[in-house]
């Protein structure tokens, strides 16, 4: 568990910010820039010092006059410029990261690195010859061979191109399912969080508006992230199997089974999903003359109005809604007309193009 509290003036900046989240997976620190999500981040590391108390798995690093200096903090920091040595070579700069280790703290084999970021091919090419996307691996490298305790990361795509962004992506997925290291991600892209982290960190003009799981943060009425113009739900399922006649996935989602485009890897392997709420329809009926694919039950928990005469409309899969929760975005006329109340069953319809950029993840 991370537990973090942060109370005073950085400058002309007020921080009063405090959260307790798992000491496991990827939390993003989410909000809009000037939020305070790298003030926090800062604070984290040690580089800044304000009154509060932070433990990290059950480890105190500050409390009241207790401050842990930087250098003795177990963590890496990965900053929005990857920063490498230019004068040394790839190998050079990861051999950097492996000297800063403590010294039997190697539980991060270089082997290991290398692999899950795909750097094997770069490791005699000089810095100067590294495409971006290139030196931010590199740079993740170089931090998680100094075999740290927490991760840090400081919005390490924003200084990307799209290209590069699309290119990185899948390697942090990969780290995010084969390490076990507890990061916070600095991010305000929504679809870098969706395809990346477990839980949120919701901030707001220096405070944190709310903290937990992310699929729960996305679907809270009282948080604004419902209320976006294209608000969706992010699923984690299992894959069951790989129909190559019609070249379909199907996924088991608690609450469910779906069929994806595509084939996403080895059965028993996860993927996560992500449904757009605009894409999901709702009816009394299962459709028996349509070309859509899935149509799964659902309990309705409740309807909020979206602007425009709209309704978001959450849902829990499963006849008795015992499933995870996704969204629909339907006309306020379409509520009306159905009489929808909380509490009854429909037939969730979802469209196939909800469900084709799905996120493969290694068991």
């Amino acid at each position: 568990m991370i537990e973090a509290r942060f109370s005073g003036r950085l400058g002309q900046f007020a921080l009063d910010a405090a959260f307790r989240v798992p000491g496991k997976g990827i939390t993003a620190l989410f909000g809009p820039s000037g939020c305070g999500k790298t003030s926090v981040l800062r604070c984290v590391a040690g580089l800044s010092r304000l009154p509060g108390d932070l433990v990290v798995n059950g480890e105190s690093w500050q409390s009241g006059r207790r401050f842990r200096p930087v250098h003795r903090r177990p963590l890496a920091y990965v900053f929005q410029e990857a920063s490498l040595f230019p004068h040394l070579s790839v190998a050079g700069n990861l051999g950097y990261g492996r000297r800063r280790s403590r010294a039997g703290a190697e539980r991060i084999a270089f082997d290991e690195v290398v692999g899950l970021l795909g750097i094997a091919p770069l490791l005699d090419r000089p810095v100067p010859r590294l495409s971006g996307g290139e030196r931010q691996r590199v740079a993740i490298g170089r931090a998680l061979l100094s075999q740290p305790e927490l991760l840090l990361m400081d919005e390490p795509l924003s200084a990307l191109d799209r290209i590069s962004k699309d290119e990185i992506l899948p390697y942090l997925e990969r780290l995010h399912a084969g390490l076990s290291i507890p990061v916070l991600y600095v991010s305000h892209d929504m679809a870098e969080v969706e395809r990346l982290a477990d839980t949120l960190v919701l901030m707001e003009a220096g405070q944190v508006r709310a903290a937990g799981p992310l699929g729960e943060m996305l679907s809270d009425p009282a948080l604004p992230l419902l209320h976006r113009p294209e608000p969706g739900a992010v699923l984690d399922g299992t894959i069951r199997c790989y129909g190559p006649h019609y070249g379909l996935s199907e996924v088991d989602i608690p609450g469910g089974r779906m069929l994806v485009p595509g084939e996403l890897g080895p059965n028993g392997g996860r993927a996560r999903l992500r449904i757009a709420a605009r894409d999901v329809s709702l009816g009394r009926l299962p459709p028996d003359d349509t070309s859509i694919l899935n149509a799964l039950p659902a309990r309705i928990i409740g309807g909020t109005p979206a602007g425009d005469n709209q309704m978001t409309v959450r849902l829990a899969l499963g006849e008795a809604g015992e499933g995870t929760v996704i969204l629909s975005r339907i006309s306020r006329l379409s509520w009306d007309r159905l009489q929808l109340t909380p509490g009854e069953t429909v037939i969730t319809r979802i469209k196939a193009v909800a469900l084709v950029d799905p996120l493969t993840l290694p068991r």
